[in-house]
């Protein structure tokens, strides 16, 4: 049986509920005279007065994604309605709450926010980039507002207190920005780290707040485990 929703927000601004039907979860958000930004291609369905409006950065914004391959186009909804971000998925919606503290998001992690919430990109050390896996650009989110972002499985919160943490994966899908982030070897030297069947790690560290998702959906998981279908001759 389906619980009822948690409903998320401060004050007057949108309120957010995790929706799910059928193990399937989406992101309900509430708005009243208000608006709230998303990601391009989250929204699923609205319903009331609302204005869908997405605006043509300008050319900086434009090069800028280029360079950085982040979306650029996050349109914007106005109003007073409901509207409904996806897709579902068997993962996970999550909350952050910002009280003028700035985070930094895993790729694709980020849905939707307050507008209040200032969106933008961080450049993370060059190994990263070449390496693949979560890629130089990440998402950063800062100022004050409540943020939606998606993982493939339940989070767990790391509390790091001048330590360092160790992933192997990308399954850290958000930090606080004062962190320090590099990917490295897991072993010293190149031919240790791939004799060691580890390879490439992400390291995180200092004082400060760590998101991982490191057990994905149960569902997601069975998904996962089905085999490719075989094409047709």
């Amino acid at each position: 049986m389906d619980q009822p929703p948690q409903v998320i927000g401060q004050g007057n601004s949108p309120k957010y509920e995790i929706i799910e039907k059928q193990g399937l979860k989406m992101v309900k958000a509430t708005i009243a005279n208000d608006t709230v930004r998303a990601e391009s291609g989250a929204l699923h369905y609205m319903k009331g007065e609302v204005e869908l409006e997405s605006k043509l950065p300008g050319a900086g914004g434009i090069l800028k994604s280029l360079v950085t391959k982040e979306n650029i186009f996050r349109p914007t909804y106005t109003g007073t309605g409901e509207v409904y971000f996806g897709p579902p998925i068997f993962g996970e919606y999550n909350t952050l709450v910002l009280n003028g503290d700035s985070w930094v998001l895993d790729r694709g992690a980020y849905v939707c926010s307050d507008i209040s919430v200032e969106v933008g990109v961080v450049r993370n050390k060059l190994l990263t980039g070449l390496a693949g896996g979560e890629g130089l650009f990440q998402t950063s989110v800062s100022g004050h507002g409540t943020v939606i972002f998606q993982s493939d499985g339940p989070v767990e919160i790391i509390e790091l207190n001048n330590e360092t943490l160790t992933v192997d994966g990308n399954f850290a899908v958000a930090r606080q920005s004062h962190l320090d982030y590099k990917m490295t070897k897991a072993a010293k030297g190149w031919i240790a780290s791939a004799t060691s069947g580890e390879g490439l790690v992400n390291v995180i560290k200092g004082t400060g707040r760590v998101y991982i998702a490191p057990v994905p959906n149960v569902y997601q998981n069975l998904i996962d485990s089905y085999p490719a279908p075989m094409p047709k001759k």
